[in-house]
């Protein structure tokens, strides 16, 4: 197997008032009956801060424009190898938290070309909730969440 593709990537976990974050269903295409629960963002451009990435990635994602200042500070870090249509990377991940209003309009109309008919759908999860419908990006992903609603200080 030739050597994963690295990647510095910033991603983003809005939390609303009452401790849901919001979370894409999306597929790789090439497994595209496997879809899962995955937090929104991506790769940083050559000379992007990581919060500028993610909320580049979040307007992309999700059509919701705020500010870099308005996310936490970075609550997780990870290394992570996946494939994604047939291609292995190895992402060195930076998480943010956001707070947010659920009542926000999502819109999938700034995705990526290859992410079109990829990302199935935008919800609202509660980590409990994410958990129970196991299709997880990350197996964590609910601690992964509880902790973006701690540094969001949602759930208040």
């Amino acid at each position: 197997m030739p050597e994963p593709i690295r990647r510095t990537t910033a991603r983003v976990v809005p939390v609303s008032p009452e401790g849901a974050c919001l979370l894409l269903l999306e597929r790789d295409p090439s497994r595209a009956d496997e879809p899962y629960w995955g937090t929104i963002g991506g790769a940083a451009n050559p000379g992007e801060t990581l919060p500028d990435a993610a909320v580049r990635e979040l307007c992309e994602e999700t059509g919701i424009v705020v500010d870099a200042a308005d996310l936490t500070p970075p609550f997780h870090q990870r290394v992570t190898e996946f494939s994604w249509n047939g291609v292995h990377y190895l992402a060195d991940s930076t998480v943010f938290a956001l707070s947010l209003r659920p009542d926000r309009t999502i819109t999938f109309e700034h995705l990526e070309p290859e992410e079109i008919g990829n990302v199935l759908e935008a919800r609202w999860l509660t980590p409990q909730q994410a958990a129970l419908d196991g299709r997880l990006m990350w197996p964590d992903l609910p601690e992964v969440l509880s902790s973006a609603v701690e540094a969001a200080g949602g759930g208040r």
